[in-house]
């Protein structure tokens, strides 16, 4: 059995951005922690933290927060949107399509989402105050470990970023649900507002069922439908997000071979009409029309909104959140602070519980047969890549916030993320140098 992963255009496109937006995010969280810790350390808090942003609509809702508030729930609600499209692109025509494709990183996510939080309950079962963080360390970001795997350049194969790009999307997957089903306290929900919400989504799924393609159309419903009604009910208003992107159409209008068809007799005319000068004749025009027609029918409304709100999620959602939840300000001894068995927990988890539930899984998957490595990838690179999965670093510090109230637990897993994250970052980097050398030489 072998796993030879489909290589696209629009997953070579998918991995690029993500990688620019990894090493973005990395940039963007030294600023932080730097601007935390500096002699503005004050206006780090005041700017973040202080600064309210206001935002309503009449007499019918009125949402006045801080702007740390603002990324944490509106915009985290548009990363969770792209992170909805991407797994349902994925789920339909992708890496998770089918289970020959999906069995070996999804099985490696799972172990990579059971081993770490087994390790965290090591070091914090007895203290019920911490026990709840162990959902911090068993989500992969994606565009920080693809920013990390790009530093070897042409060296790593394409089938070894598709699988950490698969791992890391099943990976979210996981998280999502973690999230739904642990951090959500039942006793805050206000179901009349949930209720609202759903209505707004069963509106969303009916348009999808009649044909509706508008991107706008969902974008707008979304927003002042489902969004707006989950911050008021209790639940994450990232979710949100999330379920507005399962109800994004994700069908051509047009079938390919008919597109086809199609634009070879446009292409046709347009030849036959050529007229001397610089401006198009009648038939040329028409020709034209025509085929900006066929191609909006030929693209989803899933990949158009994808491809459209990625950049946005990527360079300027992503690092705000970084700049916003990143700058832990360092208050006594960071040695302390490292030894905090919450800290402890979440590094273990992190480092170690990723590195050994995705390499077992993944190992168990292709001893029993029941999958295969990628095509033109070594067991040494899945290490690589196992330890890369140990780059917490987005979703882990979002639960963070989930899992404590106490602003100096928080302080200390969001200390134990960034650790694990270098420390992944830097032994994964080792081990597929370290195999490259040994390869090529």
């Amino acid at each position: 059995m072998s796993n030879n992963f489909e290589i696209t255009e629009q997953t070579k496109d998918f991995i690029s951005k993500e990688t620019i937006s990894g090493i973005i995010l990395v940039i963007a969280a030294i600023v932080a922690i730097i601007w935390a810790n500096s002699p503005w350390a004050d206006s780090y808090h005041y700017v973040w933290h202080e600064l309210h942003m206001k935002f309503g609509f009449g007499n019918w809702f009125d949402l006045d927060a801080s702007l740390n508030h603002w990324i944490n729930d509106g915009l985290m609600a548009i990363f969770f949107f792209t992170v909805g499209l991407e797994i349902k692109r994925e789920v339909m025509e992708g890496e998770l399509s089918s289970l020959k494709k999906a069995s070996l990183p999804i099985m490696a996510a799972v172990g990579g989402m059971i081993f770490p939080a087994i390790i965290y309950t090591f070091f914090n079962y007895d203290n019920p105050q911490t026990i709840n963080g162990w959902g911090i360390p068993m989500a992969t970001d994606i565009g920080f470990a693809l920013g990390v795997l790009s530093l070897l350049g042409d060296k790593v194969s394409i089938n070894l970023k598709i699988f950490l790009t698969a791992l890391a999307i099943a990976d979210d997957l996981g998280a999502i649900m973690v999230i739904a089903l642990f951090y959500t306290d039942p006793s805050t929900i206000d179901y009349t507002q949930l209720w609202i919400a759903l209505a707004f989504v069963v509106v969303l799924i009916g348009a999808n069922k009649m044909g509706v393609r508008s991107g706008t159309f969902y974008g707008l419903v979304g927003l002042f439908g489902v969004w707006i009604a989950f911050v008021y009910s209790g639940i994450h208003a990232t979710f949100a997000g999330v379920l507005i992107a399962m109800t994004v159409p994700a069908r051509t209008k047009i079938a390919e071979k008919d597109f086809l068809k199609e634009a070879k007799k446009l292409r046709a005319i347009f030849e036959k009409n050529t007229v001397s000068g610089n401006l198009l004749s009648v038939e040329q025009t028409h020709a034209v029309a025509h085929m900006e027609k066929l191609l909006e029918e030929v693209q989803t409304p899933l990949q158009k909104l994808e491809h459209a709100i990625h950049p946005f999620v990527a360079f300027i959602v992503l690092p705000l959140f970084a700049l916003s939840n990143a700058g832990v300000h360092i208050t006594g001894s960071i040695l302390n602070l490292i030894m905090d068995p919450v800290s402890l927990g979440v590094i273990g988890g992190l480092v170690i519980g990723k590195f050994l539930g995705v390499t077992l899984l993944s190992k168990l998957m292709v001893k029993l047969k029941l999958s295969a490595l990628p095509q033109n990838v070594a067991w040494p690179e899945i290490y690589g890549v196992a330890m890369l999965a140990g780059v917490g670093f987005t979703m882990s510090i979002f639960i963070s916030d989930l899992a404590f109230d106490d602003p100096l637990l928080i302080e200390k897993a969001k200390v134990g993320v960034m650790i694990a994250t270098v420390i992944s970052s830097l032994l994964g980097l080792l081990i597929l140098k370290w195999y490259y050398y040994k390869r090529d030489s």
